[in-house]
C-alpha cells in the first residue's frame, strides 16, 4: 500500500478512528490494532511477505528472551550469531542470490570455463533491508546489555512491523521505538496537527517534486547518448531532487503518520543539499542508516581509534557495505566507493567534523565561501547519483563522459521541447527557497504565514502533482 495512493487515503482515517475511539483503550488493544493494521498494510503488496516478517519476528523475539538465561559469553555469542546468520541469510537470498550467481558464472567464463545455470525469479520482499536491520539492532543491544529483552510478543511484533516506517524507514532502534509500545498513548492534538503538516509536506515532496523530476530523469537517462552536456547535467540534477523528494518525502509521511498514533520516530534527513562537505552530507542524509552502520559496524571494527591505515579500511568498508545494502548491482558498489574517496581526504586532514552546525545559522543568506562549498559538494553528490541511477556501470561512465565533453549544441534541449520543464525548474527553485527558509524547523508550516503556506502547498499538489501513474517510492526496491 503506497502512501500516495487512494488505498492509503482510505486506510489511514479508518485506522485513526478505530485507534482512538475503540471502547477499550488499553495498551494491549492499541498494540494489537497496530500489529493487525501493519500486517494488513504490508500484506497489501503480497500476503507471502507476511510469512517472512513473522518468522523474523519469532526468531529475534525468541533469541532475545533466551540471551539473559545463559551466563557464559560463548553461548550468548552463538545465539547472537544465529540471529545474524538467519536474518542476513534471508536478506542475502532474496536480494543478492542472482547477483552472486551471475558474477560467479562470469568469473569462470573469464578463465575459459562455461557454466550453465539459471537465475531464479525471486520477488524481493518490500522493506526487507529495513526491518532486517531493525530486528538486528534489538538482538545486538540485548546481547550487549544495552536493552532488556521484552516478554511482550505483541509489543515486539509492533516494533518490527510498525507500518509507517516498515518499508522504507527510518530504521528505528529498539531502544527508542520498542519502549513506546509499553506506554499507553493518549491523543495529543498538537502532535496530530504537526503530524498532518509533515504528511502534507511529504506528499508535496513526493507527488510534485519527485514524481515530476522522475519524468525527465527517465527520459534523459534512457536517451543519454543523444543528449548534450546541458541536458545531461539537468538529468543528474533532476535525479538528485527526485531521490531526495521521494525518500525524504516518505520519511516525512512516516514520521507524521506515527505522530497521529502517539509515536515519535527519529529524523531521517536534515537538509542534506545544504551541506558544505561530503562528511556533513552523510550526517544529514539517511541518518538512520548512517548511524546504524556507525554504531553496529564502524565502531565495533575500531572506528578511527586505531592506526590511519585501519581507520581508512573501516571507512572504505562502511561505504562499500552501504552501497551494497542499496542493491545487488556494481553501480551501487562504485557509488559507495566514490563516496569513500570523497570522505577520506577530509578524514586525513581532520576536517570531517568541521561543519557540525547548520549553514548560515544566524544569518538569512550564506556567505560566498559557504555557497561555493555547498555547490561543490552538490556537484560531487550528483556525480555519485549518476552511478546510483544508471542501470549498469557502462551507462554511468558514458553518461559522465558525455557530460564533461561540454557539448552545448542545441542549447537547452529539454527547456525548448518539453512542455513542463520551465515550470519544473521554477518548482525546484521554489522548493530550495522553502527548504532554506525552514532549515531550522521540522517542516515549513510555522510562523504567522503558516496557513498561507498550507494553501499554497495544497494548490501546488493539485496543480503540479503527477497523478497519471501512481509511482512507488524509490527505496521500496532496497
Amino acid at each position: 500500500m503506497l502512501f500516495n495512493s487512494v488505498d492509503f487515503g482510505i486506510f489511514l482515517p479508518i485506522l485513526f478512528c478505530l485507534y482512538w475511539f475503540i471502547p477499550f483503550k488499553s495498551i494491549r488493544a492499541q498494540n494489537l490494532l497496530i500489529v493487525f493494521a501493519s500486517y494488513f498494510f504490508y500484506g497489501w503488496w503480497d500476503w507471502r511477505f507476511l510469512l517472512l516478517i513473522f518468522f523474523s519476528t519469532v526468531v529475534d523475539y525468541s533469541i532475545g528472551i533466551s540471551l539473559p538465561k545463559f551466563k557464559d559469553n560463548r553461548t550468548k555469542k552463538i545465539l547472537l550469531c544465529i540471529s545474524i546468520l538467519i536474518n542476513l541469510s534471508f536478506l542475502g537470498f532474496f536480494k543478492y542470490y542472482n547477483f552472486f550467481l551471475d558474477n560467479f558464472i562470469a568469473a569462470f567464463s573469464f578463465f575459459g570455463y562455461e557454466m550453465n545455470s539459471k537465475t531464479l525469479n525471486i520477488v524481493l520482499p518490500v522493506g526487507i533491508s529495513f526491518y532486517t536491520f531493525q530486528t538486528l539492532s534489538y538482538t545486538i543491544d540485548v546481547y550487549k546489555g544495552i536493552l532488556k529483552p521484552t516478554s511482550n510478543f505483541i509489543a515486539f511484533s509492533g516494533f518490527v512491523s510498525f507500518f509507517p516506517q516498515l518499508v522504507a524507514g527510518p530504521i528505528e532502534r529498539a531502544t527508542s521505538l520498542l519502549p513506546q509500545f509499553y506506554k499507553k498513548r493518549i491523543f495529543n492534538e498538537n502532535d496530530a496537527i504537526q503530524g498532518l503538516y509533515l504528511i502534507l509536506w511529504g506528499l508535496f515532496k513526493k507527488i510534485v517534486i519527485a514524481d515530476s523530476c522522475a519524468v525527465y530523469t527517465n527520459e534523459i537517462f534512457s536517451n543519454y547518448e543523444n543528449m548534450n552536456s546541458i541536458s545531461l547535467l539537468l538529468g543528474a540534477i533532476y535525479f538528485a531532487f527526485q531521490i531526495y523528494g521521494d525518500f525524504s518525502g516518505y520519511s516525512d509521511i512516516a514520521i507524521g503518520t506515527s505522530k497521529l498514533f502517539g509515536f515519535n520516530l527519529m529524523k531521517n534527513f536534515e537538509f542534506p543539499y545544504f551541506s558544505r562537505d561530503i562528511a556533513e552530507f552523510w550526517r544529514r542524509w539517511h541518518i538512520s542508516l548512517s548511524t546504524w552502520f556507525r554504531d553496529y559496524l564502524y565502531i565495533p571494527l575500531g572506528g578511527s581509534k586505531g592506526s590511519t591505515i585501519l581507520s581508512i579500511r573501516n571507512i572504505f568498508l562502511i561505504f562499500l557495505i552501504s552501497g551494497f545494502w542499496h542493491g545487488a548491482n556494481w553501480t551501487f558498489i562504485i557509488w559507495g566507493t566514490l563516496n569513500a574517496l570523497y570522505f577520506i581526504p577530509l578524514f586525513l586532514n581532520k576536517r570531517n567534523r568541521k561543519n557540525l552546525n547548520i549553514v548560515a545559522e544566524n544569518r538569512k543568506f550564506p556567505n560566498f565561501f559557504e555557497l561555493l562549498s555547498m555547490l561543490t559538494t552538490f556537484l560531487f553528490v550528483i556525480i555519485g547519483w549518476i552511478f546510483f541511477r544508471a542501470d549498469n556501470v557502462s551507462i554511468a561512465i558514458n553518461y559522465i563522459k558525455n557530460l564533461f565533453l561540454l557539448n552545448i549544441e542545441n542549447g537547452f534541449q529539454y527547456l525548448s521541447t518539453e512542455r513542463y520543464t520551465p515550470e519544473l525548474l521554477l518548482l525546484i527553485f521554489g522548493f530550495i527557497i522553502i527548504e532554506w527558509h525552514s532549515r531550522k524547523k521540522e517542516h515549513p508550516f510555522f510562523g504567522n504565514w503558516k496557513y498561507l503556506k498550507i494553501i499554497l502547498i495544497l494548490f501546488g499538489i493539485i496543480l503540479f502533482g503527477v497523478y497519471s501513474n501512481v509511482t512507488e517510492f524509490i527505496y521500496f526496491k532496497f
